[in-house]
């Protein structure tokens, strides 16, 4: 496997050697000073380009940077449309992954106006760029929210809780588990994201799709979110269910106590009551 030396190495080094790319900047975790580094990062380039079209006529000019298990090149997005970009998602035999953007050098200023603050640039050869602050996760911390939002995500964990009953009793387990992971579990999460910030003053961030949340739980909060994901069988289900509901419940109680916050438990118990009547098949 080539070394994250070797491959900075040949990313700035192809920027070099090419007249017509001018600047070359790194978003996402290997831009974080505080993300844990491991093999499977993936290089997140920007190369700013004099002529986007002559890359994108050509493809062969990716083959420097190594074999390849697989490659996509996105449908463009309107942000992309509009700003003549293309992108190449290239996966390496050796593990190593690159995520390629070129952006046309005169929307650098537009560009990094809204640059996410996870940016270190590597190189500069007009100095187009403005001098940036530090790369840090700053844009990616848990924001505190206002009681309107938790009431919001409380509401909608219940709302949404008797369409994986519903699904359940009509024998319908992917929709069940559609929604149970979908929704459900998506606002969960996003109560866990904030139990855990409130320890840390809201400077912290829990990592994509909270994947950090293994560290920052403690082992019993870690272990009930664990039960909460169920097989595919219905009985399997259902227990996943309740316990989710369990655990969403201690989690808002806590939550609103240290925020300052009411929490609805009239609607959490209406909607428990109707959820069982289901189970038990009165209706």
């Amino acid at each position: 496997m080539r070394s994250e030396r070797e491959m900075m190495d040949l990313i700035l080094g192809t920027a070099e050697e090419d007249n017509r790319i001018r600047a070359v900047w790194m978003n996402g975790s290997r831009a974080n000073p505080k993300a844990k580094r491991d093999k499977l990062q993936d290089y997140d380039i920007v190369y700013a380009v004099t002529d986007v079209d002559s890359f994108r006529a050509n493809r062969n000019w990716i083959d420097r940077f190594g074999k390849r298990v697989i490659m996509q090149v996105p449908n463009p997005s309107p942000w992309q449309i509009e700003n003549n970009a293309v992108t190449y998602l290239m996966q390496f035999e050796d593990v190593n992954r690159i995520d390629l953007n070129l952006v046309p050098v005169e929307r650098i200023p537009e560009i990094m106006e809204t640059t996410e603050s996870l940016t270190e640039v590597l190189l500069d050869k007009d100095e187009r760029l403005p001098e940036l602050p530090p790369s840090s996760d700053r844009d990616y911390l848990v924001t505190r929210p206002t009681e309107e939002e938790f009431l919001a995500t409380c509401n909608e964990f219940w709302w949404v809780t008797p369409y994986v009953a519903k699904g359940l009793w009509r024998e319908e387990v992917l929709y069940a588990k559609g929604v149970l992971e979908g929704p459900l579990r998506n606002a969960l999460m996003q109560l866990l994201d904030w139990s855990v910030a409130i320890e840390h003053d809201f400077n912290i961030t829990t990592g994509k799709f909270s994947k950090d949340l293994s560290n920052l739980l403690d082992r019993e909060t870690w272990n009930r979110l664990k039960d909460t994901f169920p097989t595919a069988n219905i009985d399997s289900i259902w227990q996943a269910l309740e316990s989710m509901g369990d655990l969403f419940h201690d989690v808002a109680q806590s939550c609103a106590q240290q925020l300052g916050f009411h929490y609805n438990e009239d609607e959490e118990k209406r909607v428990r009551h109707y959820i069982t009547r289901i189970k038990n098949n009165e209706i």
